[in-house]
This record gives C-alpha cells, structure tokens and sequence, in this order.
C-alpha cells in the first residue's frame, strides 16, 4: 500500500498516541521504550491530537520521539480539532503551538477533526480547510485529510466539496461494518468511490475486541487451533481492517509495552485475511448482536473541556454498564460507586443533550443513562 499511496509510510500499521502509558502524567520512560521497539522493527507512523491526554501527548511526543529521533525517523499527524478556534484567525496560531508542542516544524499529515455535519458547517464557516491548505502549500504540512464521523452522505459532500483532501480516517472495525449507527462498510465504500486512502481508528472499538464474551472468545480460539495460529483478539480485530484494499494505515491505542509486542508480532509480517476468518467474525457480530450493550468507544468527546454540567463521567459508567452486561461482574458496583464518587451519577442527568451533539457515535446518550441509572439503582 505504500507504494501506492504514501512512499514514506513504513508498512500499514501506525501508533495512535492517544491511550499512552501513565503515571502522574504519562510514564516518558514506558512510552520511549514503546516507540524504540515499534521504529526498531520498522514501523514509523505515530497520531496525535491537541486533546489527547489532555495536551500531555503532544508534549510526550516532544520528549519521547521527536527530541530522540531524526526527523526522517518517523511520520507524525496533528489535527485541526473546533473546540480549539472561534474564527480564521485563531487558526494559524493554534497550528503554530502545535508545532511547538511536538517540537517539529512541520507535520507529514495534518486532519480536520471528527468531522461531522454540524462541525464541518463550522469549518466552512471559519474557511478552516482553506487556512489548512495554505499550510500545506507553505510545507508547513505534507499531506491534507480528514477524520470522520457521520453517515457516509455527509462524508461524500466533504469529498466532493473538497477534493484536496488526500487521506481520510474512519473508524473501521468488523463489529461496526454493518453497525447502523457508524455505517463502517458504506463510509468506506464512499472514500473508495472517491479514490482516497484510508486511516483507520478504533479497529479493536477501544478495547471491546480484546475484552470478548466467552462466546466471541470461543469462536477465535477455535480459528486459532483449526489454523494451527496463535493470533491474539486484538490481532482478529487489527488484521480485519489492514486486509481491505483502500486502507493503508490501521491505528492502534497502546498503552503498555506488551500490547506494542503483540501488534508489531502479527503486523511486521502482514497477513490478510482469509475467507474462514472473515466467517469467524461474522460469528462474533451474531454474539454481540445478541447482546443489550452500549457501543461506547471511550472517546470521551462527550465530557471534554468538562461539558457535562453534572460531571458525569459518561464513559466509564458506561464502560461499567457493558462489563455488567458481557461479564456478569457483579464488582462493576464497586467501580460504578468508584466512579461516581468525584462525578455525576446517571440518575443525575438533566437531560440537556450537550453530550449527544459531540457524540461520533451518535448513541442516545440520555436515554442510555437512564438504562443505566437504572441497573445500578442511581
């Protein structure tokens, strides 16, 4: 794929940098150990935003990879996020304390920010995608694209209102191929109608792919032993979204030296897919289809910036909700009362839907709280 699309990308495979290792802060020590291993065995795409941790990756970028490495070392993409300008002229500056922030003087990929119909209007607005592109014509940036969230009718008016753009992320995984609230397959389908390369996020949906119930686990323990591999969950989850044709860069959220071992084992050797595989996850969607969960990603787009005006801290009650769900763990009280200690409790949403307009994954956000006020009793 690289030859096809991005020379200077090293294989298929990129270190999302927004779920990093921490400690008081994020642990430089455990996250330079990531990046040795991951470059050593030649991978070189690293993704970030301002948002991210909190601005602490960006910074831990600086200190981990671009004050260590050569700038030829490696591919690093920033985003252009709207909560962080109100007009044009907010733009540059922003770009610039990036630019500091990373310690580069130039990004290879920079990307208008979860982008949907309501955010999009506001880029438009603001001519934020011009402002980008002179970037880009000043080399400032390499390459112009986009992340995306909205249905794939919203993303073939940003394409075709602005053909510039060279790459687009998507979140992209086997369990939202045919997830009717992402539409993973047809917004692909769109990018491919329109001839632009793929960045996929959440190709294990934050962590969901790993965490399987038991049923889902035994569907690809079975495809391990039939195929005589020993492919992890996440490595089913990975390996999905790199077989198909237009994607060129799959994302991962590492937050361990561990999970870096696992990905670079099955990704430094790509193997597609093959037809019994791709019938195994079809399995697993039956399981989760079967299911009353909430498709949360932890993105926490909905709590950001302290949004929620009850501070409820929705993706982890969430997270709570589902694992009650999936695992029948009866301690998700405990974590649920941990939880709602130094935020919000469900019951105590007022209903102002604040969080439903950021959500990507557009989820009923008011009413799911309900189901969960009412499964912890609050």
């Amino acid at each position: 794929m690289k030859e096809k699309f991005f020379p200077e990308v090293k294989r298929n495979f990129g270190f999302g940098c927004m779920r990093l290792p921490m400690g008081v802060g994020v642990n430089k020590k455990e996250f330079s150990k990531m990046i040795d291993y991951f470059i050593d065995h030649g991978f070189n795409y690293f993704d970030t935003a301002h948002g991210y941790l909190a601005g602490l990756s960006e910074k831990a970028i600086r200190s981990c990879l671009t004050e260590r490495y050569e700038r030829e070392d490696y591919i690093l993409t920033d985003k252009l996020t709207g909560s962080y300008f109100k007009k044009e002229e907010d733009i540059r500056p922003f770009f610039e304390k990036q630019l500091k922030a990373c310690g580069v003087d130039y990004f290879d990929f920079y990307l208008m920010h979860a982008q949907d119909a309501k955010i999009y209007q506001k880029f438009k607005d603001c001519h934020a995608y011009e402002a980008a592109l002179k970037l880009r014509d000043e080399g400032k940036i390499k390459h112009f694209g986009i992340s995306f969230h909205d249905t794939p009718d919203v993303l073939d008016q940003i394409l075709t209102e602005y053909p510039q753009i060279e790459v687009v992320q998507i979140q992209f995984n086997y369990l939202d191929y045919f997830n009717p609230s992402v539409e993973s397959k047809k917004v692909y389908e769109v990018c491919e109608k329109h001839n632009k390369p793929v960045i996929v996020m959440e190709p294990v949906k934050g962590g969901s792919l790993v965490n399987l119930p038991d049923d889902a686990k035994l569907v690809l323990d079975e495809e391990n032993k039939k195929n005589n591999t020993d492919y992890s969950y996440a490595s089913y989850a990975i390996r999905f979204a790199a077989s198909f044709p237009n994607i060129f860069m799959v994302l991962s959220g590492m937050s361990n030296f561990e999970q870096m071992q696992d990905n670079v084992s099955f990704m430094e050797e790509f193997v597609p897919f093959n037809d019994s595989e791709y019938e195994a996850v079809d399995k697993i969607r039956k399981v989760f289809d079967n299911m009353q969960i909430i498709a949360c990603t932890a993105c926490h787009y909905c709590v950001l910036d302290n949004d929620c005006p009850k501070n409820i801290k929705i993706p982890e009650l969430f997270s709570c909700y589902n694992d009650r769900k999936m695992f029948k763990n009866w301690n998700q009280n405990m974590y649920y009362n941990l939880m709602t200690q130094e935020g919000g409790k469900a019951s105590d949403c007022i209903g102002c839907g604040k969080c439903e307009q950021v959500c990507p994954q557009h989820l009923p956000i008011r009413s799911l709280l309900k189901d969960v006020a009412r499964t912890f009793r609050g």
